[in-house]
C-alpha cells in the first residue's frame, strides 16, 4: 500500500519522554535577582529553570531568553527584577510517558526550547531541551498527534486517524514490535477523544453553557489498555463532580463529543458503550453506586460492563476524578472474592481458536478470529488476575508482569503469555493493514492463506498457551491475598 505518511525517522515514535528528559528538575526561588539567576544558570549549565514560590510550589518557568530579553528591553533596570517578575506563569508541560514525537511537535509548534515533564501526580520531574532533542527532530508529516492540539473540526480530527495505517505499516516494517505500535495508535485515538472533548467544551463555553462542575472524559476497553489497532470504535464515559440534577449538561456535551468522533471516523460503539448513554456517565456518587451494583449482581450484563470498565483511562478534564474512580473500583473488586469467581467462570467460557488435534480453527468465511479466539481470553484473564492482585496497571502485558512479580504465576508462563499477546496483536495488525490496502474493511479475522508455515506454528503454540489460562486463573484466585500493588502509570 502507499502510505500518506513518510517516516524517515521513527525514533520519536519508539521512545518516551522519560527516557531522554534531563533530571532532576532544576529550579530557583521566585525572589532570586537577575544576577543570581544568571549565576545559577552558568554554574548548572541549565538554561531553563522552574520558579518556585515561598511554599515550594512551581509557579512559572524562566529561560536564558527571558534574561536576554529583559536586559535588551530595560537595560540596567533589569538587574532589579526577580525570577517572579521575569518568568512565564503558564507552564506548558508534557507527561513523562508521552512518546517523543508528541514533545517534538509541541516544542516546534510553540517555539519552545524547554519543556517541563510531569509524572502522574502532576509533579515536575524533569525537563526536555531543544538540544537534547536535536538528533530526534521529526518532520512535519510525523507530528500527527500534536496537530490535534489545534484541531477545530471533525475533519481536522480525521486527518490523524486516516494517517494511522501508513504509520503502523512503517513502524512494523522498521522493526517496532506490535505492542509498541498499538500503544502509538492508542495514544493518537486518546488524543482524538481528548481534542473532541475540548472542541465540544469550547463550543459550549462560547454559547454561555459552562459546566456545572468539574468533569472528566474516560476511554475504556482496548484504548484504555493501550492496545487499539486499526478498527476503532468508541468506548468512552464521563464522570463529574456535580449531582444527578446536572445530568442535562453532561448529556448534551456527551452527545456532541460522540458525534464529533463519529464524524472523524471513530464510529459509534455498537454495544452502546458511550458517554451519551445514561449508563456510561454520572456523578462520583452515581459511579460508586453503579460499580457496587455490578459487583453485587453478577449478571452477564454487569460482568460485560466490568470487562470494559476496568480498562479505563482518563484523557480530558479533571483527570483526578477518573483516577479516583479507578482506585475505588479496584478496591471494591479486590475485596469481593465471589465477584472474582464469577468473572473467572465467564473468562473460562472463552476458548482459543484451536480445533481438534490442535489445528487452527476457522470461521465460516475461512478466516481465524484471533480477537474472539485469542486476544479476548488472554486479555480477560490478565484483567481478572490483576484485579485479584489489586494492581492499577491497565495494559495486558503490564498486568501479566505484575502478577508474575507477585509470584502468582511462574516466570516461564508470564514470558509465554506476553509473547503470545504480542504475536496475536502483530498478526491481526498485519492483516488489517493488508485488508485496508485491498479495500477491505479491517477486523480481527485473519486469512490463514496469508500466513507462513512458521507463523501458523507460532500461532498454534501461542493459542495452546492461552488454553492453559483457566487453570492459572484458578491458581491465582486461590492463592493468599497479596498486598495491593502501588498505583501504576497510564499507558
Amino acid at each position: 500500500m502507499t502510505s500518506a505518511l513518510p517516516l524517515p525517522d521513527l525514533e520519536p515514535y519508539r521512545r518516551r519522554v522519560g527516557a531522554v528528559m534531563r533530571q532532576p528538575v532544576d529550579d530557583i526561588e521566585g525572589s532570586a535577582t537577575l544576577a543570581e539567576i544568571a549565576r545559577h544558570m552558568a554554574q548548572s549549565t541549565h538554561g531553563g529553570l522552574l520558579v518556585r514560590d515561598r511554599f515550594g510550589r512551581h509557579v512559572g518557568i524562566l529561560t536564558e531568553r527571558d534574561l536576554t530579553r529583559a536586559i535588551g528591553r530595560d537595560g540596567a533596570v533589569a538587574l532589579q527584577f526577580t525570577a517572579a517578575d521575569l518568568m512565564t506563569r503558564d507552564i506548558v508541560a508534557i507527561h513523562e510517558s508521552a512518546f517523543l514525537f508528541r514533545a517534538i511537535g509541541r516544542m516546534r509548534r510553540l517555539n519552545l526550547r524547554y519543556l517541563p515533564v510531569t509524572d502522574n501526580s502532576g509533579r515536575f520531574v524533569g525537563m526536555l531541551t531543544a538540544r537534547s532533542l536535536l538528533r530526534l527532530r521529526a518532520q512535519d508529516s510525523q507530528l500527527i498527534a500534536d496537530e490535534l492540539d489545534v484541531a477545530q473540526t471533525a475533519e481536522d480530527l480525521s486527518h490523524a486517524r486516516t494517517a494511522l495505517p501508513g504509520l503502523a505499516a512503517t513502524l512494523l516494517t522498521e522493526g517496532s514490535d506490535a505492542p509498541a505500535v498499538a500503544a502509538v495508535i492508542s495514544g493518537i485515538y486518546a488524543d482524538i477523544t481528548a481534542r473532541a472533548s475540548a472542541i465540544a467544551e469550547a463550543e459550549f463555553t462560547k454559547a454561555g453553557e459552562l459546566p456545572p462542575a468539574p468533569w472528566c472524559m474516560l476511554i475504556l476497553g482496548s484504548g484504555g489498555r493501550g492496545e487499539s489497532l486499526l478498527k476503532p470504535d468508541q468506548d468512552n464515559a464521563i464522570i463529574h463532580a456535580g449531582s444527578s440534577e446536572d445530568d442535562g449538561w453532561y448529556n448534551r456535551i456527551a452527545e456532541r463529543i460522540n458525534a464529533l468522533l463519529d464524524e472523524a471516523g471513530v464510529p459509534f460503539c455498537r454495544g452502546g458503550v458511550m458517554a451519551k448513554n445514561t449508563a456510561w456517565r454520572g456523578s462520583q456518587g452515581q459511579w460508586r453506586a453503579r460499580v457496587t451494583d455490578w459487583i453485587a449482581r453478577h449478571t452477564p450484563d454487569a460482568l460485560l460492563n466490568v470487562d470494559i470498565f476496568y480498562d479505563l483511562q482518563p484523557v480530558y478534564g479533571a483527570l483526578r476524578l477518573g483516577e479516583a474512580l479507578r482506585f475505588e473500583a479496584l478496591a471494591a473488586a479486590r475485596n469481593s472474592p465471589l465477584f472474582l469467581r464469577q468473572l473467572a467462570e465467564q473468562s473460562a467460557q472463552l476458548h482459543p481458536a484451536l480445533g481438534f488435534f490442535g489445528q487452527l480453527k476457522t470461521e465460516s468465511d475461512g478466516r481465524i478470529d484471533l480477537k474472539l479466539g485469542g486476544l479476548l481470553p488472554l486479555v480477560s484473564a490478565a484483567r481478572l488476575m490483576a484485579l485479584k492482585l489489586g494492581t492499577a496497571a491497565t495494559g495486558t502485558a503490564d498486568r501479566l508482569r505484575a502478577v508474575g512479580a507477585a509470584g502468582l504465576i511462574g516466570e516461564s508462563d508470564i514470558t509465554g503469555l506476553t509473547a503470545a499477546h504480542a504475536l496475536l496483536l502483530e498478526t491481526i495488525l498485519q492483516q488489517q493493514i493488508a485488508d485496508l490496502a485491498s479495500g477491505r474493511d479491517p477486523g480481527s479475522r485473519v486469512d490463514p492463506a496469508g500466513l507462513s508455515s512458521m507463523r501458523r506454528s507460532q500461532l498454534k503454540a501461542a493459542l495452546k498457551h492461552v488454553a492453559l489460562l483457566p487453570e492459572m486463573v484458578q491458581d491465582v484466585l486461590t492463592a493468599a491475598q497479596p498486598a495491593a500493588s502501588q498505583p501504576a502509570g497510564d499507558t
